[in-house]
């Protein structure tokens, strides 16, 4: 993603898109991790980025995000949370419009406290 001024040239990379949802991701209530696509393990906290996917549209941005959630939590609600942070951080820190969030639950986890 490019943006030209008349002072120069911005350039966003996906990956710092990336981190910045990811980060968002990891701060919502009900989602234990960022998981990659097709794999139900969650990632290391310094790889959150590969959880998550950015395509750039139109001078829009897709988001699609692979989380593992709290098992017992109400998933549709936890996923429509996750969809608007991510949209509100990714939006605050870049000023780009994001037009999709789109969440894929890759599994449910126990929480260590239910044990």
């Amino acid at each position: 993603m490019a943006r030209e001024t008349r002072l120069g040239r911005i350039e966003i990379s996906p990956t710092a898109v990336a981190t910045i949802a990811g980060q968002a991701v990891l701060e919502c209530y009900g989602v234990v991790g960022i998981s990659s696509r097709g794999l139900a393990e969650v990632l290391y906290r310094n790889h959150r980025h590969q959880g998550v996917e950015v395509r750039l549209q139109d001078d829009a941005i897709i988001i699609d995000i692979y989380v593992i959630m709290e098992y017992g939590v109400r998933i549709k609600t936890v996923a429509h949370n996750v969809m608007e942070r991510v949209k509100f951080a990714v939006e605050q820190a870049l000023g780009v419009p994001v037009e999709q969030v789109n969440v894929h639950v890759q599994g449910l986890r126990v929480s260590n406290a239910d044990r």
